[in-house]
């Protein structure tokens, strides 16, 4: 079988992804030294022995489940019993008081959680403007400049009041505390389980750059 490339990936949002490992793991990649990793199973590898950290074999996302669940319990007086990994993210956090209750939960986990999105109808129109900005630098640079200037304006205001949780339920917030926050998420912080590393960026770099996870195998080339 042939081996699967990772090709027509823009590099920016490698790059981007990489910086999110590195505060998730506490690690730092220095200069050139990833310029010889040619497949997916290497970066893992490279990437697992980078964490200087006991390994212990436990599950991070249990514990990240345990720790979500008694900062909401808490926090918002909801019964344990009642916060699942199905429980509907919406009906944790009514609308009307959505940012303050996040921000109480993000202020006792210690990182944010960064669930609320704008809705479609905001975002939508606003790259439009966008694009179509650069597009007028051939007719005019003041209407282009406007434009930027003005949508520049609409996403920081549409990120500030953001109000729309772009996840389901309760399972899926863990899934994204234990890949961006792998540490924070943990009892002991100084510890990290290598058998998860690997699962834990497989499905990481398969949903910030949509790849199917089938194919993200462990010969999965870089190009």
């Amino acid at each position: 079988m042939e081996d699967f490339k990772l090709e027509n990936i823009d590099h920016g949002d490698i790059e981007d992804l990489l910086e999110e490992v590195e505060k998730s793991f506490n690690i730092k990649f220095v200069g050139n030294e990833l310029i010889g990793i040619r497949n997916f199973g290497e970066l893992c590898d490279h990437i697992t022995k980078k964490i200087q950290l006991e390994d212990i074999d436990d599950c991070t996302s249990q514990q990240a489940f345990y720790k979500l669940r008694n900062v909401i319990s808490t926090e918002l007086s909801v019964n344990q019993k009642e916060i699942t990994i199905k429980r509907k993210l919406e009906e944790l956090f009514p609308k009307k008081i959505r940012r303050s209750n996040l921000k109480k939960i993000e202020e006792k986990l210690g990182f944010k959680l960064k669930i609320l999105t704008a809705p479609n109808w905001v975002m939508f129109p606003l790259i439009v403007i966008f694009l179509l900005s650069f597009i007028c630098f051939f007719f005019s640079w003041k209407i282009a400049l406007s434009g930027i200037a003005f949508s520049t304006l609409g996403f920081w205001m549409a990120d500030m009041t953001a109000n729309e949780i772009e996840l389901e339920n309760v399972g899926q917030l863990v899934e994204r505390m234990t890949r961006e926050n792998y540490l924070q998420s943990r009892r002991k912080q100084e510890t990290f389980n290598k058998k998860e590393i690997e699962k834990v960026l497989r499905d990481w770099f398969s949903d910030k750059l949509g790849l199917e996870k089938t194919k993200l195998t462990r010969d999965a080339k870089f190009l």
